[in-house]
């Protein structure tokens, strides 16, 4: 399995899922080698074997260097592409470059990258560095495992790499697509290639919603019967309800997630100034951070309601538990949510939660209240109702939780164990 993170350091919901994910295989008695760019060493090892690929040197791939790159043709992340040549020059253009990846990679054979795991400036080498890794990995443990299984497109070239040296079906699990990241006219082509070439090769393709599938289905035209819904699940192992102590007597209205398009943060400031035009005694609170943070700051003191409105920065581990317990309702507005957890963790802390109908968790979530992400409107008028009617408030609180209790790994995984069984 390749992953780009786990837990406990993670930027996001990606790292959280893995952990479930080979923690609920375990239970079904599936083993999982998982690969990830940069251990730290404080991982729980204790349902998985995690391999640190900066411990590992690019030695093992192949007898020649020629034969490698001839078997992983994408490695390079560039383009040939010269205007103005004519097909003679072109084809000597084209041999030199390839002379220059053999001199190049022929440096680096033998070596160790160090990983830095993050999203960084310098992502889309890593990614490429991390499939050359990824081929000397499968290559060095090809008698231990039946199956590779990629998570997201950071590692989708890692696992081409590895099912084209070993042969091994491969799976890639798509978590999120380009056109959940953004509008159309902003998609990144270069994250779009590898994403459409991961899915291309891949054996079975595990979305996480039906949304999802229908995205990959329509946009990256791949054939549908090859694509599988598998709904995400969560991990409450280990966690107990949080006591908090109020500082305010205010009701609490809580957005957590990032603060970017696709989250919807404006939907639910809109909503917020007219909720306020209705009631008093109640407070907003956006926790997270996220490249429209200023935008939205600047889009509540236009709306003259900063004095009921809180900015937390990004929250993390037992703090985000502290944020849920401390609430009386959850949003989440997304434009766009391939599946979205956080309302499942909000649902299990006993807070009625608002979805969009745009989200994967609206397909199972029978308790939580739904509205489109544009309707601020509907919003406003599910957020009021929540906050005035106690009886609607315990009555989704206490449905929620049973609901969510039910939604395991355990359950998910068992039909990941039947994708594997599919292919082996």
């Amino acid at each position: 399995m390749f992953g780009w993170e786990f837990p406990p350091h993670i930027a996001g919901g990606l790292g959280t899922a893995c952990e479930g994910i080979v923690k609920g295989l375990a239970y079904n008695g599936v083993e999982t080698l998982f690969v990830m760019p940069s251990a730290s060493g404080d991982e729980d090892q204790s349902a998985t074997t995690i391999i640190n690929a900066s411990d590992v040197a690019v030695d093992t791939v192949s007898s020649t260097v020629d034969e490698f790159l001839d078997k992983v043709k994408f490695i390079h992340i560039d383009s040939n592409l010269v205007p103005y040549v004519n097909p003679d020059e072109f084809e000597t253009l084209v041999e030199e470059e390839r002379r220059r990846q053999v001199k190049d990679f022929n440096v680096q054979y033998g070596t160790k990258f160090k990983f830095s795991g993050k999203y960084g400036a310098n992502l889309m080498e890593e990614v490429a560095r991390y499939a050359m890794v990824g081929g000397t990995i499968a290559m060095q443990h090809k008698d231990e495992f039946d199956v590779i299984h990629a998570h997201d497109w950071l590692t989708y070239l890692a696992g081409i790499a590895a099912k084209e040296l070993t042969g091994k079906p491969l799976v890639v699990h798509v978590h999120a697509t380009s056109y959940d990241r953004g509008d159309e006219q902003h998609i990144d082509t270069r994250v779009l290639d590898i994403e459409t070439r991961g899915m291309l090769a891949a054996d079975r393709v595990v979305t996480v919603s039906d949304l999802t599938r229908n995205i990959v289905v329509n946009k990256y035209h791949i054939d549908p019967s090859k694509v599988v819904t598998v709904h995400n699940a969560v991990d409450f192992s280990g966690r107990e309800n949080l006591r908090v102590e109020r500082g305010v007597k205010d009701k609490v209205v809580t957005f957590l997630g990032r603060i970017t398009f696709q989250k919807g943060p404006e939907y639910f400031i809109e909503a917020a100034a007219k909720v306020l035009k209705r009631t008093e005694n109640v407070r907003f609170v956006m926790a997270g951070s996220g490249d429209m943070m200023n935008r939205c700051i600047r889009h509540v003191a236009r709306l003259g309601i900063s004095d009921r409105f809180h900015f937390t920065g990004f929250l993390r581990g037992a703090d985000v538990q502290k944020m849920f317990a401390l609430s009386d309702v959850y949003i989440m507005p997304s434009v766009s949510e391939p599946f979205g957890i956080s309302p499942l963790e909000a649902m299990r802390t006993n807070v009625p939660s608002i979805i969009s109908y745009q989200s994967g968790a609206a397909e199972i979530l029978k308790y939580a209240f739904k509205v489109d992400f544009w309707d601020v409107d509907h919003l406003a008028d599910d957020i009021y109702a929540l906050l005035q009617y106690p009886a609607l408030s315990h009555f989704a609180a206490v449905n929620g939780f049973d609901e969510v209790n039910a939604l395991k790994w355990n359950g998910a995984t068992a039909k990941l164990k039947k994708v594997y069984e599919s292919l082996v």
